[in-house]
């Protein structure tokens, strides 16, 4: 056994941001999903996001939880920060309010740190949609409800950035490069993004060694509500996303914020058009992919060119009127 086989697992503090009693049932079956790992949690913190009545329910409600006010502005990457600080793990695990981790997640995102230029492992999110997936509904647009999405590494592989719904970094991460961007990432029901997106470009900056690995073995159920499986919804994410892009690509720069995109407009896109095209009852897919691409390429020009009252300022993006309604 070598030296770096006999280090002792790190231990994972696992947070998990909620915002609205309206999702309770689904912050149970997100805690309860921890309980049942197969690595257990070092700790289990629960961060509330602006809510009193959530807060005073979710510290009667969830024994064994640290539950903590979210400390920041109000939205996702506030609750994040509030998160991380509390955290006393040498991981740092996210897990989303609406998301179930199957029994062995947690040891897969915790088994690549024994190598130590691993910063962060992000695992894969699967769509529970409401019924069945809507007909029209392409599976490469699966980030629009927070999933993974066909294109993605299909084996354990580095990548730009993980998908939030179930992602790890080491803690010293945080220490060296700060937390996530307030103004950047969702506010309440807002369907903006891109925390994930900014930080994984801001760490690999400071260490351009530091490697980001995607493990789909360590999978998460991301439920998927009826308002979310609908064409008003994709369309208003999708024009979030855009909106989001440019707030990243402000601050980074256009080739950083979009190298992966640029990817997915070249290889993953063409490949899911060719594949619809041959199917006549998937046509209304090829509409959505279509529409999908334009819209979000429409949102990102609007916030890479308007000129905003703030230049640079990223909470701008989240007044924006991203409901392309």
């Amino acid at each position: 056994m070598t030296a770096l086989d006999s280090r002792p697992a790190p231990r994972a503090s696992v947070v998990i941001c909620a915002y609205t009693e309206e999702r309770w049932a689904d912050l149970e079956r997100a805690v309860a999903s921890l309980s049942a790992q197969t690595a257990p949690a070092h700790e289990i913190i629960v961060v509330v996001d602006h809510n009193r009545e959530l807060h005073r329910r979710a510290t009667a409600g969830l024994p064994g939880v640290q539950v903590v006010v979210n400390n920041g502005n109000q939205g996702l990457s506030g609750a994040r920060n509030t998160g991380i600080a509390a955290a006393t793990g040498d991981v740092i695990a996210f897990l989303d309010d609406d998301a179930e981790a199957e029994p062995a997640w947690l040891a897969y995102l915790l088994a690549p740190y024994s190598d130590p230029t691993i910063a962060g492992v992000g695992g894969l999110a699967e769509p529970r949609w409401p019924s069945s997936r809507p007909p029209w509904f392409p599976p490469e647009f699966d980030w629009v409800v927070g999933c993974s999405y066909t294109g993605l590494p299909t084996a354990s592989a580095p990548v730009r950035n993980p998908i939030g719904a179930g992602m790890s970094f080491r803690r010293m991460v945080f220490d060296q490069v700060g937390g996530f961007t307030e103004g950047l990432g969702r506010l309440g029901a807002r369907p903006l993004g891109c925390e994930e997106t900014e930080f994984a470009i801001r760490l690999r900056a400071f260490d351009p060694t530091a490697v980001l690995l995607y493990q789909p073995l360590a999978r998460v159920g991301h439920r998927v509500t009826r308002e979310r499986a609908t064409w008003r919804y994709f369309r208003a994410r999708c024009y979030a996303e855009g909106l989001s892009k440019a707030a990243v690509a402000r601050n980074v720069g256009d080739d950083a914020a979009l190298a992966s995109e640029k990817d997915y407009i070249r290889r993953v896109l063409p490949r899911a058009l060719y594949r619809d095209l041959g199917a006549p009852r998937r046509w209304t897919r090829v509409g959505a992919t279509v529409m999908g691409l334009g819209i979000t390429t429409a949102g990102y020009v609007r916030g890479r060119y308007f000129r905003w009252r703030n230049s640079g300022n990223a909470t701008h993006v989240a007044d924006a009127r991203w409901s392309a309604s």
